[in-house]
């Protein structure tokens, strides 16, 4: 009993220390200068409970644009000891972007992600500097370039093709109004196109035991990802992993860095032996015979010119975990606006159904006839951008921001779902109306209309977005134009549950079950 009071002592000291160790330094950057506005935070926690009290039935995007109609377009939130900044206009956004793009180019890395791999191979999390540049020159001029992006047509064509004939065999065995898990198929598609873009393998093939076993294990890895955890608020905790959301992600992250290694050590072997991919060589290089045949510009990460297994190792699962869930959130969320606005979708499929002739299917040569269905897409990023807060970014030396002081180290969160629903910049901004895209005027997604910056806007802007802007018309109008599409069960359109989730990227709360039948030309 002793022990147990001793304890409790203990454990209540160190709280008390915590706490003065905490109100003083919300003091000491208070005094260094003044700090964007937001809620007065409690000692050790901030403004944890403040924001979990009355309002846990709220995603943070949500909560978070409530709070800024109180505190302003740039708050300060204290969440435990990480000082948070939000930034909720587009104002405020292009000051950030033009003005501080550099010194808030760094990236918050939460615990989740910290491992013995740890973070130098990544383009997402790499803290900017000259490892990151090479890793971004790589890409846009190996991967996201236009001569790379069409020479990998026919492979975008043959994943969604695959995709278009899961949904048909789907169909058939699901009988009656069950409908079919539309998010499902886009996460398929979006898997084995990345699949084959870096490996030139269908890893969707039931037959792939290697492809099975990658997929579990980066969809575990997403799913732990996206779950919050004290230990990024409370560093006291780091250390005792809490909830185990680091342990039981880094194990899955290993397993799959074997299966990735696998398929490397495969191809080195054939390329020692001259064979090469075996899949298309004479016609194009995938994604790792880029990375392997890759020998650096005077800027070498391995010490050879080169880049190490570890670091390909890296980049391989962080194409996969970043385009697979993003396109799969825009797709679905895609497809349920279009259920929930059935004169949209009637518009959509006219549209589709115009231009291609009877008999065949859509093409990516079709897509510049296609402005509706562009338009389409466009709106449903702007109210459902698949990373509402964008990649967290970080001050890598402390700024003053439109007078206000932003301390080194404080994470920056840039929420998009705000900015795109703001209704001092959009017109009926809760309605989804793709014909607002239609003016040629109208923002892009390219980073510099920040009313609409759903990929983010410059240094660390994503760099797919050429891949994205390719990928999405063509999947979404291949399922529309080869099937109608009523909801399952019989359900209405006024009926659905449009709700949201948050896991690594914005989901919709109830998945979306539909029924394709296929279309005929009468």
């Amino acid at each position: 009993m002793d022990y147990e009071i001793a304890g409790v002592v203990l454990a209540l000291l160190l709280w008390a220390l915590w706490a003065v160790a905490t109100e003083r330094k919300h003091r000491r950057l208070e005094e260094q200068g003044r700090l964007p506005p937001g809620p007065r935070p409690w000692p050790v926690v901030g403004n944890m409970f403040q924001l979990a009290a009355g309002n846990s039935w709220a995603p943070p995007h949500q909560l978070f644009a409530k709070l800024a109609d109180k505190h302003g377009p740039i708050m300060t939130l204290h969440l435990g000891s990480m000082t948070t900044v939000i930034i909720s206009s587009r104002d405020a956004a292009r000051v950030m972007f033009k003005q501080h793009d550099a010194v808030l180019a760094g990236r918050k890395i939460y615990e989740s992600m910290k491992g013995e791999i740890g973070n130098e191979g990544s383009l997402i999390t790499a803290q900017y500097g000259n490892h990151w540049r090479t890793l971004r020159r790589l890409c846009t001029a190996e991967f996201f370039a236009a001569g790379p992006l069409d020479a990998m047509r026919g492979v975008r064509e043959k994943c969604v093709d695959r995709m278009v004939k899961y949904i048909s065999d789907a169909r058939e065995k699901c009988g009656g109004g069950g409908g079919v898990d539309v998010g499902r198929f886009f996460f398929l598609m979006a898997f084995n196109l990345i699949g084959n873009l870096i490996f030139s393998k269908d890893l969707s093939d039931p037959r792939s035991e290697r492809g099975a076993r990658f997929f579990y294990h980066a969809g575990k890895t997403m799913e732990l990802a996206g779950k919050p955890n004290v230990a990024d608020f409370l560093p006291g905790l780091k250390w005792v992993d809490p909830q185990g959301i680091r342990r039981k992600t880094q194990f899955h992250v290993k397993r799959a860095f074997d299966v990735a290694g696998e398929f490397l050590k495969e191809r080195m072997r054939e390329m020692e032996n001259g064979y090469g991919s075996g899949f298309e060589k004479k016609d194009r290089k995938d994604y790792l015979d880029v990375l392997l045949e890759y020998k650096g510009d005077g800027d070498g990460v391995d010490g050879h010119g080169g880049f190490s297994s570890t670091i390909i190792n890296v980049i391989v699962f962080e194409m996969f975990t970043a385009g697979t869930d993003t396109t799969t959130s825009t797709l679905e969320w895609a497809m349920a606006e279009l259920l929930h606005n059935p004169e949209t979708l009637h518009k959509a499929q006219s549209e589709l159904r115009a231009q291609i002739k009877p008999g065949k299917k859509l093409e990516e040569e079709n897509l510049d006839q296609l402005p509706y269905l562009k338009a389409v897409i466009k709106e449903t990023l702007r109210l459902h951008p698949p990373l509402p807060f964008l990649v967290p970014h970080k001050a890598m030396d402390s700024c003053k921001f439109l007078g206000f002081h932003i301390p080194k180290e404080t994470q920056i969160l840039v929420n998009v779902w705000a900015i795109g629903r703001d209704p001092k910049t959009w017109k009926d901004p809760l309605k989804f109306r793709p014909e607002r895209f239609l003016d040629p005027d109208m923002a892009d997604y390219k980073g510099q209309h920040f009313e609409f910056i759903p990929f983010g806007s410059g240094r660390r802007m994503c760099p797919a977005v050429p891949l994205a802007g390719r990928v999405l018309p063509l999947a979404l109008g291949s399922v529309l134009h080869s099937f109608d599409w009523a909801l399952a069960h019989g359900l209405k359109a006024e009926e659905m549950d449009m709700s949201e989730r948050m896991g690594i990227t914005l989901r919709k709360g109830v998945p979306l079950k539909a029924v394709p039948v296929p279309y005929v030309c009468v």
